[in-house]
């Protein structure tokens, strides 16, 4: 079979969205390829942003390709499906200009993983990927009509909603090393969450976890991404070895959380490469810190949520560690690591004045704790099952429209003015 995978050239003028809106390695498009391949199949893969496409012209590649199956994401990359863009409108305007020439239409993401009715209606595609895609991708690629293959879902002729099987996760230990084309790899320039001043040559991202044990509430996941695993070392490393030759001088772990793993640092020791993570400091002792000092990490996202204990508690933290003991393990690893962030949520339990005491605190000691942002309620996430109950055909215009109505701030990262979800896709989706 003939398969284009495509990451559209993504656009944000008014919407929430919380990603980095620089171009990013699509490691579910980069895992589906490979497996893909390894099963006999003509791959092309093409990325907006990497390759400075726009959706007019991605639609004219894959239809000059003249695939009997186009698959397209629902949000920029794997690091950013647990905060995706809420609306369909950029995978909805490739898809109206490939105009049917595609093939079989496939849309992976975590819209059609939370919810499937929606998301086929709106983007008009013939299957949505419920769950990890990748994996799913190839068994799609492999059945003759697509619509009997588990982790799917599809619209019956009546407009019934039928889902095979549920949710997937893949299996991920055995992923095969990535490879990815020169010319995208040129074109990556972007450090992720790197902010100290040696920005210097490629930038790459990377996976040698996927999942978290924890279930904060806040976290959007239940339908992806979910269970933790661990990849095999060998193919992590050979990754790694094959992109410094490349050129790549820093990498970006997209593990939801990136756990203490003593073998993959002392391999990193031993190479010429920096790298950044996302972590729960809580999770680190002062010597695995040292270590990650020593191999490469120059960047730590670590996941603190609130500065109280009541806040953490609030959002199903499962933190053992008091502020004062979190705040000096923050300290610690700031000794090693040229930039560290506690990342904080909006949490209307904490104390305003013990939040800017414990914010002061970590950044006159080198750490910096970001302004509180607002929390979204992600259709994955229990915060919206806790709100709302299981996610409905409405789940993202309730979702937006409550964090609209709740909040007149938003972060530095967002639109000063976000839009009402119906009004950002009324050009593109149908109701």
């Amino acid at each position: 079979m003939r398969v284009a995978l495509v990451n559209p050239a993504w656009s944000y003028d008014g919407s929430i969205y919380f990603g980095c809106r620089e171009p990013h390695l699509p490691l579910e498009l980069g895992y589906s390829k490979a497996l893909l391949e390894a099963a006999g199949h003509t791959v092309l893969m093409l990325d907006g942003q990497l390759q400075d496409l726009g959706n007019t012209e991605l639609a004219e590649r894959v239809a000059s390709f003249t695939p009997d199956m186009t698959v397209v994401t629902t949000a920029p990359t794997y690091l950013f499906w647990r905060c995706a863009p809420p609306e369909l409108r950029v995978p909805a305007e490739f898809l109206r200009l490939l105009a049917g020439r595609g093939g079989r239409e496939v849309a992976v993401g975590p819209h059609g993983s939370a919810t499937p009715g929606p998301t086929l209606r709106k983007l008009g595609v013939d299957v949505v990927v419920r769950g990890e895609c990748e994996e799913v991708v190839a068994a799609l690629a492999d059945s003759l009509d697509g619509r009997t293959v588990p982790g799917t879902a599809h619209l019956a002729a009546d407009g019934r909603l039928v889902e095979v099987g549920g949710v997937h996760a893949s299996r991920f230990v055995d992923h095969p090393a990535l490879v990815w084309p020169e010319d995208w790899l040129a074109r990556h320039h972007h450090h992720h969450h790197r902010f100290d001043a040696g920005k210097a040559g490629i930038g790459a991202e990377v996976e040698a976890s996927r999942g978290c044990p924890y279930t904060c509430s806040f976290c959007a996941k239940i339908d992806f991404r979910d269970a933790y695993r661990r990849r095999n070392h060998a193919a992590i490393v050979e990754e790694i070895d094959h992109l410094i030759a490349q050129g790549v001088r820093y990498l970006y772990f997209i593990d939801e959380i990136f756990l203490p793993q003593k073998a993959l640092l002392e391999a990193l020791v031993e190479r010429d490469i920096e790298f950044g993570v996302q972590t729960r400091i809580d999770l680190w002792k002062p010597d695995l810190l040292e270590l990650l000092g020593a191999a490469g990490c120059v960047s730590i996202e670590a996941g603190l949520e609130s500065l109280t204990v009541e806040g953490r508690e609030m959002l199903s933290k499962r933190c053992r560690l008091g502020t004062e003991e979190l705040a000096e393990l923050l300290i610690k690893a700031r000794r090693h690591v040229p930039f560290v962030q506690a990342n904080l949520i909006g949490v209307v339990e904490d104390d305003p004045a013990l939040v800017d005491y414990w914010r002061n605190h970590l950044i006159s000691n080198g750490v910096w704790a970001n302004e509180p942002v607002p929390l979204y309620p992600y259709p994955s996430s229990p915060s919206y099952r806790q709100l709302f109950g299981e996610p409905d055909d409405e789940a993202w215009e309730r979702a937006h429209a409550h964090y609209l109505a709740a909040f007149n701030r938003f972060s530095d990262i967002q639109e000063r003015a976000p839009r009402p979800l119906r009004e950002l896709e009324g050009v593109c989706c149908p109701a």
